[in-house]
C-alpha cells in the first residue's frame, strides 16, 4: 500500500513538473483588404530659414512662427483607421511637458535645441468634418487635437463621442509650432540645425 502511494505521488509530481515547463505562443491579427496612403504638402518640409541667436529669449523659450501643411489620407476603401507619430528625433524635446512635444535635435552632442509641438485642424472625411480624437488608453480615446508621439490619434464625425469611424479620403491641416529652448542653456558659438523630424504612420484598427 505504501509502495503505491508513492507511485501515484510521483505520478502526479511529474505531471506538474511537466504542465509548468510549457508555454503557448499564439499568432493574431487580421487582414484588411483595402491601403491607406498619407501624404502631407510641401513634401512635408517646413523650412523656418535662419535665426539669429540675437532674436531669441535668453530665459525663456522662443516660438518661431507656427506653420500648417495640408494631411492628406487616401483609403481604398471605407477603413477604420488612427495615425501613429513617431518622434524621429526621441529625448531631444526641451518641454515641461515632454508626453505631447517632439524633438528639435541635439546640439553640442547633450544640449535640447527645443521642442515641436504638432495638432491636427479642420479635419474633413468624405465630405464630413471630423473631430479628432486621441488614445487615452489601449481600448480608450478622448478628444483633442493634439498629436503625441505616445498615443494613436483618430477620427468620429460626432461631437463628444469618443469612437473612431471609418474614413476612406481625410484631409486635415498639421499645425506645427517650433519651439526653440532658453539661449541660457544652449552654447551657441557656430551654426547649429534646427533638426525635426516625425514619421506619421497609418495604424488600421
Amino acid at each position: 500500500m505504501f509502495n503505491r502511494y508513492l507511485l501515484l505521488t510521483t505520478l502526479l509530481l511529474n505531471s506538474l513538473a511537466q504542465a509548468a515547463s510549457t508555454v503557448d505562443l499564439g499568432v493574431s491579427g487580421q487582414l484588411t483588404p483595402s491601403a491607406c496612403e498619407p501624404s502631407l504638402s510641401n513634401g512635408g518640409v517646413y523650412d523656418v530659414g535662419k535665426i539669429a541667436a540675437k532674436d531669441l529669449n535668453a530665459h525663456q523659450p522662443t516660438r518661431l512662427p507656427p506653420h500648417s501643411l495640408k494631411l492628406a489620407i487616401d483609403c481604398q476603401a471605407s477603413t477604420l483607421l488612427a495615425l501613429e507619430p513617431r518622434d524621429n528625433r526621441q529625448g531631444s524635446s526641451y518641454s515641461g511637458d515632454q508626453s505631447h512635444s517632439f524633438g528639435l535635435g541635439l546640439i553640442n552632442d547633450n544640449q535640447r535645441l527645443g521642442a515641436l509641438n504638432l495638432s491636427l485642424d479642420s479635419a474633413v472625411a468624405d465630405g464630413v468634418e471630423m473631430y479628432t480624437l486621441i488614445s487615452s488608453g489601449p481600448t480608450t480615446w478622448a478628444p483633442s487635437i493634439i498629436l503625441s508621439p505616445h498615443a494613436l490619434s483618430a477620427f468620429t464625425p460626432i461631437r463628444n463621442v469618443t469612437v473612431p469611424a471609418p474614413v476612406q479620403q481625410l484631409s486635415a491641416l498639421l499645425s506645427i509650432q517650433p519651439i526653440i529652448a532658453p539661449t541660457d542653456t544652449l552654447l551657441l558659438t557656430k551654426e547649429a540645425p534646427i533638426d525635426g523630424s516625425v514619421t506619421l504612420t497609418v495604424k488600421y484598427l
